[in-house]
C-alpha cells in the first residue's frame, strides 16, 4: 500500500521547487503587462514632461501627437501642456533631418523624433518636426541616430506662404550623440 511522505524536509523541498518554477515566469508575465502600461500612464499624466533640475526633458513622440490644420492651424490647437513650454529650457531627444544639406558643419536642422516612424498614419505633419537653430556663431556636426538636443524652446504657430511653416523651434545650445 502507497504511503505519502510526511515528513517535514520532503515538504520543504518540495514547496522550494514550486516556488522556482512558478515565480520566475510570473514575474517575467507581470512584467510583460505592468511595463506597457506604466509607459501609457505616466504619458497620460505628465504629457512626456519630466522636470530635471532647471531642464525639462520632453518626449517629443508625445509633443507631437495631436491633431492640427496644417493650413489654418492657430495657437489654441496646441495643447496646453506643451504651449506652457514656451521659452523654457529643454532636452529632446531625436533624429536629426537636414533637407538639402551633404555633410560639414551645420548652423540649423529639423529635429524628429523618428525619421522611419513618426508618420504611420499619412504623411509627415508639421508638429512631428522641430525647427532647430544653432546659436549664433555656433555649429554643430551632424549626428545619424538619435541625439539629445539641449536649448530654450519656442512654442506657436508660424505661418508660411501657403501653410504652417513651424510649431516648435528649437534655440540650441548644445546637441549630443
Amino acid at each position: 500500500m502507497f504511503q505519502p511522505r510526511t515528513d517535514s524536509r520532503w515538504q520543504r523541498r518540495s514547496w522550494g521547487r514550486f516556488i522556482w518554477r512558478v515565480v520566475p515566469p510570473v514575474l517575467a508575465a507581470s512584467f510583460v503587462l505592468v511595463y506597457p502600461i506604466y509607459h501609457v500612464l505616466d504619458a497620460a499624466i505628465t504629457h512626456g514632461i519630466h522636470q530635471d533640475g532647471n531642464l525639462l526633458r520632453v518626449d517629443m513622440k508625445a509633443m507631437s501627437n495631436f491633431d492640427l490644420d496644417q493650413v489654418s492651424g492657430v495657437d489654441a490647437d496646441i495643447p496646453l501642456p506643451y504651449r506652457q513650454l514656451d521659452g523654457k529650457r529643454v532636452e529632446l531627444a531625436g533624429q536629426m533631418w537636414v533637407p538639402g544639406s551633404a555633410a560639414g558643419p551645420l548652423d540649423k536642422f529639423d529635429l524628429c523624433y523618428s525619421i522611419a516612424n513618426c508618420c504611420f498614419n499619412g504623411p509627415p505633419r508639421i508638429q512631428h518636426f522641430v525647427k532647430a537653430t544653432v546659436l549664433q556663431g555656433a555649429k554643430v556636426e551632424y549626428y545619424p541616430g538619435v541625439v539629445n538636443v539641449i536649448g530654450t524652446l519656442h512654442v506657436g504657430i508660424e505661418h508660411g506662404a501657403q501653410a504652417i511653416a513651424s510649431v516648435y523651434r528649437l534655440d540650441v545650445e548644445k546637441v549630443e550623440p
